[in-house]
C-alpha cells in the first residue's frame, strides 16, 4: 500500500512536527517588547525600589501571593550591576531548584513561568538546547545568560509606582469612609436611643432603625470605593433625618420658660438664647471670688433677678433676634468653643477638629458623659432643660473639677445641676467665671514658682 506523509498529502495539511520550542502568544510578544525598552535603571534608583514598587502595586493589579513570591525569589539571583546601563537582569536558576524553592511540581512550574510571561513580568530567553545557564566576567557582569529576563519589571517601574500611589490614596479614602460609617452609625443609635427614652413611638423611628442596621451591616463587606461612598452617604442621610426629627419632637414638647429671668434657654439649640446679666456688667460683680489661695471655686446662689423695664421690651426683643442669628462659632454665656476647651481640656480628645464650633462641642460632650458616669437619659434631660450647648458647658464644668470636689460622683453632681436648671436657679454664667478665676490663679502660681 502506498502512503504519503502529512506534508506531502494533496490536502496540504497545516500540521507541523513538534519543534520543542516555546509556543508564542500575543501576550508573550508584548512582554518581550516591553523588556526591549530597558536600558538600565535611572540614577539613584535601586533594584530594591523596583521590587518594592511591584509588591505595592501587586494587589491592585490582581497579582496574588504566588506571583509575588516567585518574582521575589527570582530577584534574589540578580546583582546590582545587572540593572545598570549596559547590563541585563537575567537569572538562570535550574528548574529543579525552582520547584524545590517554590514547593511545586514540574507541570506547575511550567505553568507558572508561562503565566509570569503572559502577565508582563518576565520574558524567557531560551538557549539553543533549551537549558538555563549563564556566566559572568571578572567584574561580575553577565557575559552570556539564558533563563528569566526581569527587564519588563524595570521597564514598568513608573507604572507600578503610579498604581501603588493610587492604591494608597484609595485605601486612605476607604479608611476615611469607614470612619464616617462608624460615626453615622453611632450617631443614629444615639438618636434612636434618646427617642425611645422619650417615648417617641412614630413608626418612622422603627423604619430608620432597620434601614440603618441594614446599611451598616452591608457596608462592612463593601470594598469598592464608589459603592462605599454611596452607602455612607445614605447612612449619613438617615442620621440627619433622625436628628432633625428628634429636634423637632423635643422642641414641640419642651417646657415653657419660667416667669423669672433665667440665664438658661429652653428648647432646642436653634431657639434664641436668653441671659440674665446686664450687657456691660463687670464680671467680678457677679462671680464667686476665689480666696487668696484660690482654694474654692464653684456655684453660689444667684442674686435677686433684676426687674425688666417695660420701656426696654422692644430693645430686648431686638437683642434676642440678633442672638438667634448668631453663628455656631459664636459665644454662649460669653464663652467661645476654644475657651471652653482650654478651661475643660477633657473635651479635647473627643473633638474631631482642632477648631471646633458649638455642634462639635455638643458632640464631644455626648461622648465625654460616659467618662463622668452621666447616663443617656440624664443627658437628654439636661439638653431639654438647658439647651444642648449649655448642657455641654455644664458637663464640661463638671469634667474640670477635681475628684475631691464631689460629695458623691460627677454624675450625681451633674444631676444636681440639671435639677437646679429645671427649677430656674442654675446660674452657669457665674460658674463659668469662677472656673476662669481658678484657671487664672493656677497659671499665676505656676509663673511664680
Amino acid at each position: 500500500m502506498h502512503t504519503e506523509s502529512a506534508l506531502g498529502a494533496s490536502g496540504e495539511s497545516s500540521a507541523r512536527s513538534p519543534s520543542g520550542l516555546r509556543r508564542l502568544s500575543l501576550a508573550m510578544i508584548a512582554t518581550e517588547r516591553t523588556g526591549e525598552g530597558f536600558t538600565g535603571l535611572p540614577e539613584k534608583v535601586t533594584p530594591g525600589r523596583v521590587l518594592a514598587a511591584f509588591k505595592a502595586a501587586a494587589p491592585a493589579l490582581g497579582y496574588g501571593a504566588r506571583e509575588v513570591y516567585a518574582i521575589d525569589w527570582l530577584f534574589s539571583f540578580t546583582q546590582p550591576q545587572d540593572w545598570a546601563a549596559g547590563g541585563k537582569p537575567i537569572v538562570w536558576p535550574s528548574a529543579e531548584l525552582q520547584q524545590k524553592a517554590l514547593g511545586i511540581g514540574v507541570t506547575q512550574a511550567k505553568s507558572l513561568n508561562r503565566h509570569l510571561v503572559e502577565i508582563g513580568l518576565v520574558t524567557m530567553k531560551d538557549s539553543p538546547n533549551g537549558k538555563r545557564y549563564g556566566k559572568r566576567d571578572a567584574q561580575g557582569r553577565v557575559v552570556e545568560a539564558y533563563g528569566f529576563d526581569l527587564s519588563p519589571l524595570a521597564a514598568r517601574l513608573e507604572e507600578f509606582q503610579a498604581v501603588a500611589l493610587q492604591s494608597r490614596e484609595e485605601r486612605e479614602r476607604l479608611r476615611h469612609l469607614r470612619r464616617r460609617t462608624t460615626i453615622a452609625r453611632k450617631g443614629l443609635d444615639q438618636v434612636l436611643e434618646t427617642a425611645a427614652e422619650l417615648g417617641l413611638a412614630d413608626p418612622v423611628w422603627q423604619q430608620l432603625a432597620e434601614e440603618g442596621r441594614t446599611l451598616a451591616r452591608s457596608l462592612r463587606q463593601v470594598e469598592r470605593l464608589d459603592e462605599m461612598e454611596i452607602g455612607v452617604a445614605s447612612l449619613e442621610r438617615r442620621h440627619r433625618e433622625a436628628r432633625e426629627r428628634l429636634e423637632s419632637a423635643t422642641a414641640a414638647t419642651s417646657p415653657a420658660p419660667c416667669e423669672a429671668v433665667d440665664s438658661d434657654p429652653k428648647g432646642s439649640e436653634n431657639r434664641p438664647h436668653q441671659y440674665n446679666y446686664k450687657p456691660n456688667l463687670n464680671p467680678y460683680q457677679d462671680t464667686v471670688m476665689a480666696s487668696e489661695e484660690c482654694s474654692s471655686v464653684g456655684e453660689a446662689s444667684a442674686p435677686p433677678p433684676q426687674p425688666v423695664r417695660a420701656e426696654k421690651s422692644q430693645e430686648a426683643q431686638a437683642v434676642r433676634a440678633v442672638k438667634s442669628e448668631r453663628r455656631d462659632t459664636g459665644t454662649v454665656l460669653r464663652l467661645s468653643p476654644d475657651e471652653l476647651v482650654r478651661l475643660a481640656p477633657r473635651l479635647k480628645p473627643y473633638l474631631a477638629t482642632p477648631a471646633p464650633a458649638w455642634p462639635d462641642i455638643v458632640e464631644a460632650a455626648a461622648w465625654l458623659r460616659n467618662d463622668l458616669g452621666v447616663s443617656q437619659p440624664l443627658w437628654g434631660e439636661a439638653c431639654l432643660a438647658m439647651g444642648r450647648e449649655q448642657a455641654a458647658i455644664a458637663l464640661a464644668i463638671v469634667s474640670a473639677k477635681p475628684a475631691g470636689h464631689f460629695t458623691s460622683t460627677p454624675g450625681g453632681y451633674f444631676h444636681g445641676m440639671v435639677a437646679r436648671a429645671k427649677a430656674g436657679t442654675l446660674n452657669l454664667s457665674r460658674t463659668v467665671w469662677g472656673l476662669r478665676e481658678a484657671t487664672w490663679c493656677k497659671a499665676d502660681k505656676r509663673r511664680m514658682q
